[in-house]
């Protein structure tokens, strides 16, 4: 078991370790003008991803789907909510194939708002946009993080009848602060229970999840967390340091060390993790993790 979190010397004050450098360049500026020209949405843009700079310049990128704005209103997150967002695009399936098929890729995620209040919950858009992308980029390994259509199960399947090869869900974060953190909508057990159905009836897909730290959770609470998604079958864990994107967010409890994220990576493969992708910067979608991922589905890991 692994020792008490470490702690920097100030809790709150931003460390030197999460300053990043402004993102620019060839390749960045070329997958920003095209996303904005056919108005699809990057999760890098939206979620304020620090990574975006050195994903973007090599290649990468985490496209959302169905929009930019979310029916749904996480204390954590930066995207755009409403009630009743604009209606979808019908069009979306096929600029999303040729955009991904412009940028040469050999490993895509895609990620999505929720949409509370369409019949479906956009399960058949985001099934839509899966199967057009690998008929346009028939080497392409894709990986998709969903929502958990609260629970049901018939729209969990359309996603995963669409063959994906990694199929994600975030848990986000700890059980006790589930209901600060996330929309009501959400819940810790509605999120296991969805990645168990993943792990089950995925036909063979890899399964995914995330938590945020620095909301306020106990060493003792990451590693329960941690081990409900073991137990679920998840097969990949990304952890990442929340930060807070505007005031109007929840603040940052804590910022944990660079060492305190290595022993939880320590911890996560001898729980049994496939791969754990943990650091300050890690994001869900995190071109590390994504490059292992690719290469163990390939069988080059």
């Amino acid at each position: 078991m692994m020792s008490e979190l470490q702690e920097p010397k100030s809790r709150t004050a931003k460390p030197p370790w999460l300053k990043v450098r402004f993102p620019a360049g060839e390749t960045y500026n070329w997958i920003r003008d095209k996303s904005r020209n056919l108005k699809l949405s990057t999760v890098c843009e939206e979620a304020q991803c620090p990574n975006i700079g050195e994903c973007w310049n090599s290649g990468t990128a985490t496209f959302m789907l169905m929009g930019d704005t979310c029916t749904r209103g996480c204390r954590f997150c930066s995207v755009n909510t409403s009630r009743i967002p604009p209606a979808l695009d019908a069009s979306e399936p096929i600029k999303l194939a040729e955009t991904i098929e412009n940028m040469k890729l050999r490993y895509v995620v895609l990620t999505t708002v929720d949409r509370d209040e369409l019949q479906d919950q956009g399960a058949s858009q985001i099934a839509r946009c899966i199967r057009s992308v690998q008929r346009r980029n028939p080497e392409l390994l894709i990986e998709i993080l969903m929502p958990d259509f609260r629970g049901e199960t018939d729209l969990l399947q359309q996603v995963i009848d669409a063959q994906p090869a990694v199929l994600a869900h975030n848990l986000e974060t700890v059980r006790r602060l589930t209901s600060r953190v996330r929309d009501p909508r959400a819940g810790y057990e509605q999120s296991l229970e969805v990645l168990k159905y993943l792990k089950n009836q995925g036909a063979g897909a890899y399964t995914k999840s995330s938590l945020m730290l620095g909301l306020g959770e106990e060493q003792e609470e990451i590693l329960q967390a941690m081990q409900d998604l073991r137990q679920v079958g998840v097969d990949f864990l990304t952890l990442g340091q929340y930060l807070q994107p505007t005031r109007k967010h929840l603040k940052v409890e804590q910022y944990l060390l660079p060492e305190t994220f290595e022993k939880l990576a320590e911890e996560g493969r001898r729980m049994g993790f496939d791969y754990v992708a943990s650091g300050p910067l890690v994001r869900s979608s995190y071109r590390a993790a994504e490059f292992y991922i690719e290469r163990k589905i390939r069988g080059e890991a």
